[in-house]
């Protein structure tokens, strides 16, 4: 097979395209016909991943708790997911912290520089804040109460309820365990076979994944630029430092604390599992969205990285709703950035204030993009640093959101594979040339 014919090719020449045609339409002036006659596509490629993530999540997920039998199994399988999903997010928080502690991003800062993006985005700035008071406002077991719906199918027509169809797939495949035999299977079969439909259905829509992926680059850089080219320039310059830290964090995450444990932990290969989450992780980074992209997750750990559907179709959802270890570090990295652009000295025990609540906000994060910047302001507001100072990171927010959601789907991958691993459930990897036939062609 030519290596065109590839998706992953196709997905990284089609992101290749976009930013270079958003660059030229920045340059250009022409942000109108982006708008009009661009970013639609990718808009369409969002929307229809989003369509198929709530069926998805709920037949795989019904599914695979119906399968367990045992409900110790299940209590395992869950205990094992959530305890590394919370260790894995604090050691991000603490790579971000410990990185922003020794280059000091914010000390490279002018103070001209600052007013002049607080003036810029203050306005923007002032906007989060007042999401993030409504937040922060709520008691701490506030979460818990969101996770319970009242109404099943409201929840079901609200990807930002993913939380709750997580909790009632996980509530009726229990209930489908309980009843008897004969009355549970013609249920099952049902959700089985709306399962193998939407898994085909991700398929059918990741045709679109390269021009999705282009419209998506192309919009974001002409969005980043406004009516200034310049502006592009300018905000890297003086943000280049945090950026860095940022990304440096970010890259040790992914490159280092994952693939440790899966060295640890699995018998898999570190090429095979880049190579069979890849297209996830492109998807992930033109999306900026975790939950967008957890149909095409779902679909590699299962079809390339051998995770059974019995752990996939948990241990996924669970992550794509509280694990976030990227935006988790992007966030400590961020309030202490802010705090020594603004010149102050936040000690040991403001910033084990950090790690923690950074670790719990990412529980309550939604997947889509720009929710992690909400979550920042009740972060910075614990530590006493000023909410107006996230006005200074906005404008490369986007930019750092998506490689944020790449580390974020990357870690639920590693997860879902370890897990997988410790139940005796991974089975072989299937990364043949012959296995893309379907997503590439039409």
């Amino acid at each position: 097979m030519a290596w065109y014919r590839k998706l992953h090719w196709q997905i990284i020449l089609g992101l290749l395209l976009g930013l270079a045609f958003g660059v030229l339409a920045a340059i250009g002036g022409w942000g109108p016909f982006v708008s009009n006659w661009i970013a639609p596509f990718g808009t369409i490629f969002i929307t229809a991943l989003k369509l198929i993530a709530v069926p998805l999540v709920l037949a795989s997920l019904i599914t695979g708790v119906a399968s367990l039998a045992d409900l110790r199994k299940l209590s395992r399988i869950g205990g094992k997911t959530i305890g590394i999903y919370v260790m894995t997010t604090a050691i991000a928080v603490t790579v971000g912290v410990l990185l922003a502690d020794l280059v000091r991003p914010g000390d490279a800062f002018s103070p001209e520089l600052r007013d002049g993006l607080v003036e810029a985005f203050g306005e923007d700035a002032g906007a989060r804040t007042v999401d993030a008071e409504a937040i922060a406002n709520r008691g701490p077991l506030q979460f818990l109460v969101d996770a319970v719906s009242e109404n099943a199918f409201q929840s079901f027509s609200d990807n930002g309820s993913m939380l709750q169809v997580v909790v009632i797939a996980i509530l009726f495949g229990i209930g489908l365990v309980q009843v008897p035999k004969e009355k549970a299977e013609p249920v099952l079969a049902f959700f089985e076979g709306l399962n193998d439909v939407v898994i085909r259905l991700v398929d059918i829509v990741m045709l679109l994944a390269p021009i999705g992926v282009f419209a998506l680059l192309a919009d974001t850089i002409v969005a980043t630029a406004g009516d200034d080219p310049t502006r592009i320039l300018g905000l890297l310059d003086g943000l280049s430092r945090y950026m860095a830290v940022v990304l440096a964090g970010l890259a040790i995450h992914t490159v280092v604390v994952y693939p440790t444990l899966l060295k640890l932990f699995t018998p898999m290969g570190l090429k095979d599992f880049f190579q069979g989450i890849g297209p996830a992780q492109l998807v992930a980074f033109s999306t900026s969205s975790s939950g967008a992209t957890l149909p095409v997750t779902m679909e590699r750990c299962e079809e390339k990285l051998g995770v059974s559907e019995e752990v996939s179709s948990f241990v996924l959802p669970l992550g794509a709703t509280i694990n976030m270890d990227g935006t988790a570090l992007y966030q400590a990295v961020a309030t202490l950035f802010i705090a020594q652009a603004f010149g102050l000295d936040l000690g040991l025990g403001a910033q084990l204030t950090i790690v923690l609540t950074a670790v719990l906000a990412s529980i309550g994060t939604a997947a889509v993009p720009g929710a992690g910047i909400i979550m920042l302001v009740i972060i910075l507001e614990a530590v006493g640093v000023p909410a107006a100072g996230i006005a200074l990171i906005l404008g490369v927010d986007r930019i750092l959101d998506m490689c944020r959601t790449v580390t974020n789907v990357t870690g639920d991958a590693t997860v879902a594979t370890v897990v997988a691993a410790s139940e005796g459930q991974l089975g072989p990897v299937n990364l043949s040339e012959d296995s893309d036939r379907v997503v590439v062609a039409a």
